[in-house]
């Protein structure tokens, strides 16, 4: 896949990501929420969490969302912009507040996790057709969305079919499912999910939300599912992830297999983020033109940077570490093991990996 921008204005961006993003609450210690005495504040938001680290890997990006007139609004555009990434396209709501969350400590794939959102009636709910800066969002090589913001409200639905709806002159359209089932007002998610992932270019899906959202068992049943985009991403978890992208020929990687690419072991402190990580990982190295292997274990080296530290957001490794990583022939990939500070490594493969 070739990444090409809609004209050679200083305004294009590499990656413009669009949707909400919440300031979150993170627990001093682990325990139920009713038992956590204190909180430590960051933010959290799958699409900007993307630009975030895209931006902080090098890359130009652009965050479009609405936040509140308040001081929370403040923390998000300001630490969002911290990273590197162009805020000028945020609008602020008079009227709505920023969303918020808190959350346990413990791994939200757990019984014992908590999340507590407060977002319903939040200033991006009212993102909307007339409310966006159209200009902005079109600007750049890659417009990420993700399948939260469409079950924000019907405004936002409304935007996200505009947005992905074929025209002349549309950048790459990325879309990560991220199905959230409590988010959806109806039993019409999975079906609306379905519709946008299949106008996007590229998408992003898990395997266990595909049979989740959709009953569908395997990557295979999920490209079928969706023919159009020109690359599908089904991610295992732990087992790796797939990638099936359709050559100008219309074949898929020359002869019709998928590329598998699994995943380095993680000393796994928090799962968040850990999505987010792999597809700005995975844009990345489609930016640069990289084959579909590199992008796939791209994608894995960014996830299991944010799986080594506690919240949503992680430093990237440096560029040239993480193409020297990538690099590995299949024996050596398959050996790492990555932990805690491993993307501070300088000197090396042998310093961050660590064989049975």
């Amino acid at each position: 896949m070739t990444v090409t921008g809609p004209c050679n204005s200083p305004d294009v961006v590499d990656v413009v990501a669009l949707g909400e993003s919440m300031v979150t609450f993170l627990p001093t210690r682990p325990g139920r929420l009713a038992d956590v005495p204190s909180f430590e504040r960051a933010i959290g938001g799958a699409e900007s969490n993307v630009a975030c680290m895209l931006a902080a890997a090098g890359h130009s990006a652009r965050w479009v969302g609405r936040v509140g007139a308040d001081g929370f609004g403040d923390h998000l555009v300001e630490t969002i912009g911290s990273y590197g990434v162009d805020v000028s396209a945020v609008r602020r709501d008079p009227d709505r507040p920023t969303g918020i969350y808190f959350r346990t400590a413990g791994d939200r794939a757990t019984d014992a996790h908590e999340v507590a959102y407060y977002r319903a009636g939040s200033a991006a709910s009212a993102m909307a057709v007339g409310n966006v800066d159209e200009a902005a969002l079109g600007a750049c090589r890659v417009l990420h969305l993700s399948g939260i913001t469409a079950a924000l409200s019907d405004d936002c639905l409304a935007l996200m079919r505009a947005l992905t709806a074929p025209r002349p002159g549309r950048p790459l359209v990325s879309f990560d499912v991220n199905f959230r089932p409590g988010l959806w007002r109806d039993a019409d998610g999975p079906r609306v999910l379905l519709e946008l992932a299949r106008r996007a270019d590229l998408v992003f899906v898990g395997d266990d939300e595909a049979r989740e959202a959709w009953g569908l068992d395997g990557g295979r049943a999920v490209r079928e599912a969706l023919p159009e985009p020109r690359t599908v991403v089904v991610k295992h978890g732990a087992g790796g992830a797939t990638a099936y992208d359709r050559n100008a020929d219309g074949t898929e990687d020359g002869d019709g297999r998928a590329t598998l690419v699994p995943a380095p072991r993680v000393d796994v402190v928090a799962h968040v983020g850990a999505g987010d990580a792999f597809a700005a990982g995975f844009l990345s190295a489609t930016l640069r033109g990289l084959p579909v292997r590199d992008r796939l274990r791209h994608g894995h080296l960014m996830a299991a940077a944010a799986l080594t530290v506690p919240g949503d957001l992680a430093a990237p490794p440096a560029r040239d570490h993480a193409d020297r990583l990538t690099a590995l022939d299949e024996g050596a990939w398959g050996k790492l093991r990555l932990g805690p500070g491993w993307t501070g490594t300088a000197q090396g493969a042998e310093e961050e990996v660590r064989t049975p």
